[in-house]
């Protein structure tokens, strides 16, 4: 049973900040709702005040900044960011994984903002924003500042964010070139499942990216995989040992889900996959198959 709490619904960011100062731990921001409704329900979490931000404006906004990045507000739906302009051509990597987060009913409530704070090792959006290079951009008593997504996550459930901050955008950057990857997700079932196993290759400016979920306490980049991969033409057997280099990058457990094994076999099925996937891509756009 859901314990009593105070509901505060702040108007600025300003307003939103100096709440969390005052009630520190006491005090859990709500947005989508969509996870925290469920750990207070089943009393996992149990604040004594909920903070809605969905009340400042500008962090409802989607848009693209002086051709640099597309900024995507803390507040702005999942379902609304595919049907903004280009989003789908650009970042489609973004976007397929952005399909395979929950329901459409979930996806009208949820954010990705929300996805990435919960710091889930399994957050679907995790993967593609990791391979972009996105940012989080955070308010704080020293104003705006910005953090890699791979420097934001540190473990289960914790982000760098300290008391008082607040989460108001994500960027991802803009590219010249065409993005070629893939988003792969594997779970119990086809649709409306937490990720067993996630994962997005995909090449960015020449360069193969690797990124995987729910194989290591933190969504993580294939560092090594894409070490190995650098400057080499993408031929069965360099896919083949690509592969097997991926399973030094992630270190799975076994749990409810799956085991240890069976993960470390799908990173390898999903790395082969995406390489593979890439070398088409690049064929098709008439370039060498070369990362």
């Amino acid at each position: 049973m859901m314990k009593e709490f105070d509901y505060l619904k702040p108007s600025t960011l300003n307003g939103a900040h100096n709440l969390l100062v005052k009630h520190k731990r006491e005090a859990y921001i709500f947005n989508g709702g969509t996870d925290l409704i469920v750990r207070m329900r089943e009393e996992i979490t149990n604040p004594n005040v909920v903070i809605d931000i969905k009340g400042i404006e500008n962090l409802h906004e989607i848009s693209y900044k002086n051709k640099e990045c597309l900024s995507v507000g803390a507040c702005v739906k999942l379902s609304e960011i595919p049907k903004y302009k280009d989003v789908t051509e650009k970042y489609a990597i973004l976007t397929e994984a952005i399909h395979n987060i929950g329901s459409i009913q979930l996806r009208n409530r949820a954010t990705m903002t929300g996805n990435i704070c919960n710091a889930s090792p399994l957050a679907d959006s995790a993967t593609p924003l990791l391979v972009l290079d996105a940012k989080i951009v955070i308010y704080g008593k020293e104003g705006l500042k910005r953090v890699l997504v791979k420097d934001f996550i540190t473990g289960v459930r914790k982000t760098i964010l300290e008391t008082g901050e607040i989460v108001t955008a994500i960027e991802i950057p803009i590219y010249e070139k065409p993005i070629i990857g893939l988003f792969q997700k594997m779970s119990r079932r086809k649709m409306v499942d937490l990720s067993t196993v996630c994962g997005t290759v995909a090449r960015i400016n020449g360069e193969i990216r690797v990124a995987l979920g729910a194989v290591s306490p933190t969504p993580v980049r294939g560092v090594k995989t894409e070490a190995f991969l650098r400057g080499k033409v993408l031929t069965d057997e360099v896919i083949r040992e690509a592969g097997e280099i991926i399973v030094t990058d992630i270190s799975p457990i076994s749990d409810i889900r799956a085991s240890k094994e069976y993960r470390l076999d799908m990173a390898k099925l999903i790395v082969k996959r995406g390489l593979v996937h890439i070398r088409e891509g690049q064929l098709n756009w008439g370039e060498q198959s070369e990362a």
